[in-house]
């Protein structure tokens, strides 16, 4: 997988528009300031388009499925016409099923739970932990850290050789590190995935918002990604791919809209068929506006043009690791190297500093919203930061005073939303802070580094 670092023409460089792109926030050395939302990697501000077409829909807002109404079938008819835009948007196959979630975490669980009895479970330390803990009732092994994209298809080859007993098997792997931004090699791990007998999952929550997805190109199995980071509201995702491991599972909830018939035994029970088309996985009454909005995101990417929201985010990748490359004291935390193709996502620790404290400071003085701790991929991070992957540690930041050694990063992400103005103004801020430190003071509470009142 590849991704252009050519810098496109400035005239078609702009940011699209996104939600709270004007809001100011107070800074506590006095003032206002237009807030730069720098942690799209957790979730991606709206597109003002999605909101739009969600403002647009609500009067008409209406049961699904089965309602005899005029709005009924109006919104029946706009939840299964996502369900195809998504398919579009993911390139699926012909027979691939679409199923609707509340995010990837909600997926990845999911299959989880329609995977075979014995099926084995092949993850990396790597991957978030939505990728990394659903498989707790399969038998799961889980691989080290790969240095190199060549080194993680032969760990994944020697891992998938050596299995016994010989049977179904499945790979988990991510699409882009929520914590590097690093691109994995998705078509040379579904390649050995399919020469071993193995299926594939890929997590493509950080890479969907950033760079096309291809289930056909990539040739993996299934794909997740949720709604929030691509743009759109809280509270969808998304499932798709083979439909013969769904089918077969047991509903993931029961419920109406997953039963196709309900009948009473003779013995005083109920017997139920359940439908083999995505409802089967979608009880009760679906997220129509979720799925709506991620529909239109879908569209308004594709429509954009993924050569030039590339470009442009390669652009302002290329700002920050350079301006970060000027400052000594920093260090930007990385799997394969400098070299190595990723979105925008940069995760970094400063020498000197407690990571929470910095993002603190970043927040209250600059009004740059960034992220610090372990990102919810504790193993990953631990590695990267040459600490013990078993250490224990919070999502959050630990309980360190400012100036105090923490075993956390700051984690910076941005994306098709971001002006260059932000970008800009984090990397001054980042020299600044290093050059002559803090203007305020701060203190700890419940775990977060906050400015002392």
């Amino acid at each position: 997988m590849s991704v252009s670092t050519a810098a496109s023409d400035q005239s078609v460089c702009t940011p699209l528009a996104v939600l709270g792109r004007d809001v100011t926030v107070p800074l506590v050395t006095g003032g206002e300031v237009t807030y730069a939302a720098l942690d799209y990697a957790a979730s991606a501000p709206a597109l003002q388009r999605v909101w739009d077409d969600v403002a647009a829909y609500a009067p008409y807002y209406g049961s699904v499925h089965r309602g005899a109404g005029y709005l009924s079938q109006l919104s029946t008819d706009l939840f299964e016409n996502a369900r195809r835009t998504v398919a579009d948007f993911l390139d699926c196959r012909a027979g691939d099923q679409v199923i609707f979630t509340r995010s990837t975490t909600d997926s990845l669980n999911l299959l989880a739970r329609a995977i075979p009895a014995d099926c084995q479970v092949f993850v990396f330390e790597t991957e978030h932990h939505a990728s990394l803990l659903p498989w707790q009732d399969a038998r799961v092994t889980y691989l080290n850290a790969p240095r190199t994209p060549q080194q993680a298809v032969e760990t994944l080859e020697r891992a998938l050789a050596d299995r016994d007993p010989y049977g179904p098997a499945l790979v988990c792997v991510t699409g882009a590190s929520n914590v590097t931004g690093e691109l994995w090699p998705v078509r040379e791990l579904a390649a050995a995935a399919h020469a071993h007998g193995a299926r594939i999952v890929l997590d493509a929550a950080q890479l969907a918002p950033h760079h096309p997805v291809s289930v056909t190109d990539l040739d993996v199995d299934w794909v997740a990604f949720s709604g929030h980071k691509l743009y759109a509201p809280f509270g969808s995702g998304v499932l798709a791919g083979r439909a013969d491991w769904l089918r077969a599972a047991e509903p993931y909830l029961a419920g109406g809209g997953a039963s196709r018939k309900v009948t009473r035994r003779e013995d005083g029970g109920v017997a139920v068929e359940w439908h083999e088309t995505a409802a089967r996985h979608e009880a009760g009454s679906p997220n129509v506006i979720g799925a709506y909005a991620m529909a239109s995101a879908c569209k308004a990417l594709t429509e954009a043009g993924w050569d030039t929201l590339v470009a442009r985010e390669q652009h302002l990748v290329r700002t920050v690791r350079e301006g970060l490359a000027e400052v000594p004291e920093v260090r930007i935390l990385s799997l394969f190297g400098d070299d190595a193709p990723r979105v925008g996502v940069l995760s970094f620790v400063v020498e000197g500093w407690n990571s929470s404290h910095f993002a603190a400071a970043l927040s209250a003085e600059y009004g740059i919203g960034v992220r610090d701790g372990l990102f919810c991929a504790h193993p990953l991070v631990r590695t990267l930061l040459g600490s013990d992957p078993q250490t224990q540690g919070e999502c959050g930041a630990p309980e360190a005073a400012p100036g105090e050694k923490s075993l956390n990063a700051i984690r910076v992400s941005f994306g098709a939303g971001t002006p260059d103005e932000h970008v800009q103004r984090f990397v001054d801020a980042v020299k600044e802070l290093v050059a002559e430190g803090a203007k305020w003071q701060y203190r700890t509470e419940e775990g977060r580094c906050v400015p002392a009142v």
